[in-house]
């Protein structure tokens, strides 16, 4: 297969570290939308069959946001180098740390391929979408803030995850001057066209992932398709609920408590604060979430 990859230098593994290191694979380094949408034309016209993106969470969320334009129908087959601070993506499709751009090439000859459909993520009035895996409200946003103080002090990846879920979990049981997590933010869901519920959220969140650090199904089952959780504030019972929620059992009672799970088609979310794609805090709004076009990656 035709290589060519999409390398992000600011990514935690590769600050500092050179880039490229095989002539017959081009190396696009991209420091804005509008050449990384020049470097995917170029890639689309040089008939590029397999495109390496060489970063982390958010770096796989800009290259699937603009592979459509680029690409059309027929993307080509993807694969992750997991280089970034977060890279819940590269642990779904069970690709290491330690894989190598040469690694990825062998793998090519004999491909093994894994298909992960992204969360199509539209603002209302807007035609452009935004391509991710794993979207957060409330609390995510939070727990996103306390994963970058962590980030600065040299904490990444499952640790950093632990980490944050730590720390919201304390701050919603313990409440004092943790208010904001027991409080929770306005948030309005509806769920395939069923009516919204609106009210104070501890915490939505939505995935098209099928595998999550520490073996946690908080979506419930698990499998493919688009999945969500949405937790009202204050949670009611969290200590207790906690086990069975982060690791898909105890379904009882759970709607009752406040606790909701599940598939679905479309969620329409309305929100006045920020929410969280693949590691990037957006502006609120009126948003609708689907599950996009399948992708096909190389795995190993």
């Amino acid at each position: 297969m035709r290589a060519a990859v999409v390398r992000n230098p600011l990514s935690h593994r590769n600050r500092g570290a050179a880039g490229g290191g095989r002539t017959d694979v081009p190396v696009a380094e991209p420091d804005t939308p509008e050449a990384l949408a020049a470097d995917l034309k170029r890639f689309a016209a040089d008939g590029v069959e397999l495109l390496v993106i060489d970063g982390g969470d958010g770096t796989v969320r800009e290259v699937a946001s603009a592979l459509a334009a680029a690409f059309g129908e027929r993307p080509p087959v993807l694969a992750v180098l997991p280089s970034g601070k977060t890279n819940i993506l590269a642990f779904d499709l069970g690709v290491p740390r330690s894989w190598s751009l040469e690694a990825l090439l062998t793998a090519a000859q004999r491909p093994v391929l894994k298909t992960r459909a992204p969360l199509e993520l539209r603002r209302q009035g807007e035609d452009a979408t935004l391509s991710g895996f794993l979207f957060g409200a409330a609390g995510f946003v939070r727990a996103k803030a306390v994963a970058e103080e962590l980030h600065r002090a040299g904490v990444v990846n499952n640790s950093a995850v632990a980490l944050a879920l730590a720390r919201g979990v304390t701050g919603a049981i313990g409440g004092g001057g943790h208010g904001a997590w027991r409080d929770g933010d306005p948030l309005s869901l509806s769920i395939d066209g069923a009516p919204a519920r609106a009210g104070a959220r501890f915490v939505t969140l939505a995935t098209t992932l099928q595998r999550l650090p520490f073996a946690m199904r908080p979506f419930g089952p698990g499998g493919p398709g688009l999945k969500f959780l949405d937790v009202d504030a204050p949670p009611r019972g969290l200590a207790w609920t906690l086990p069975g929620l982060l690791w898909g059992r105890d379904e009882s009672g759970l709607a009752d408590r406040g606790y909701r799970r599940g598939a679905a088609a479309r969620l329409e979310i309305s929100l006045p604060t920020p929410f969280v794609l693949d590691g990037e805090v957006y502006s609120g709004g009126d948003l609708t979430l689907s599950e996009g076009p399948p992708l096909r990656f190389l795995t190993p």
